[in-house]
């Protein structure tokens, strides 16, 4: 049966009851609308095929739940929020590391110079047991502060993949570190 006649309210119809084709006319219907919407923000490819994907994987996973009057202007608007979500978690990454960069270890007093030099060492320690890539995109961030999209063109990779890693390393490095895990990143 072909759906592409089919109004949108009929696919979400069919969509609750588990429509593989019903979705997949609804991915074919607005997945390049969204794409060209994220697009002209963000101005990168493989980031905005991501957050797009990302949407229509959670429109699946909620579709028994999700009651909507305009399929379209759903879609649009999850689109706007998942790309301002992606530059207001960019911008507090630069923020961040800017700040970071700033710390002068001139101030600190010899015993907290040499508390510093055993955290990197253990730091070091615990990130040299993550698998080669993982550790490989930690260190061009933490080390040479690149960014997820300056890690992603240099190993050509997508962005998603970048964060994903970083995500991997902070929480492997967080239960290694334990409590100390807060002190690393304010100083």
């Amino acid at each position: 049966m072909s759906l592409s006649s089919a109004t949108d309210l009929e696919l979400q119809s069919f969509l609750k009851q588990d429509s593989r084709e019903a979705f997949e006319e609804i991915y074919h219907r607005y997945w390049r609308h969204m794409y060209q919407a994220g697009f002209f923000i963000l101005k990168d490819n493989d980031l905005t095929r991501d957050l797009v994907q990302e949407i229509f994987i959670k429109f699946w996973e909620h579709r028994y739940h999700i009651e909507i009057t305009s399929l379209k202007s759903y879609l649009m608007n999850a689109v706007k929020y998942k790309v301002a979500n992606s530059i207001r978690h960019e911008k507090v990454k630069e923020v961040f590391f800017t700040e970071a960069q700033k710390v002068n270890l001139d101030y600190y007093y010899p015993d907290d110079q040499l508390e510093l030099l055993q955290l990197k060492q253990f730091i070091h320690q615990a990130t040299s047991s993550l698998p080669p890539k993982c550790r490989e995109i930690f260190f061009l961030s933490r080390n040479e502060h690149l960014s997820n999209k300056e890690i992603a063109l240099k190993l050509d990779i997508s962005e998603k993949t970048v964060e994903n890693q970083m995500t991997i390393a902070l929480k492997r490095l967080k239960k290694a570190l334990g409590n100390l895990y807060f002190y690393c990143f304010l100083v």
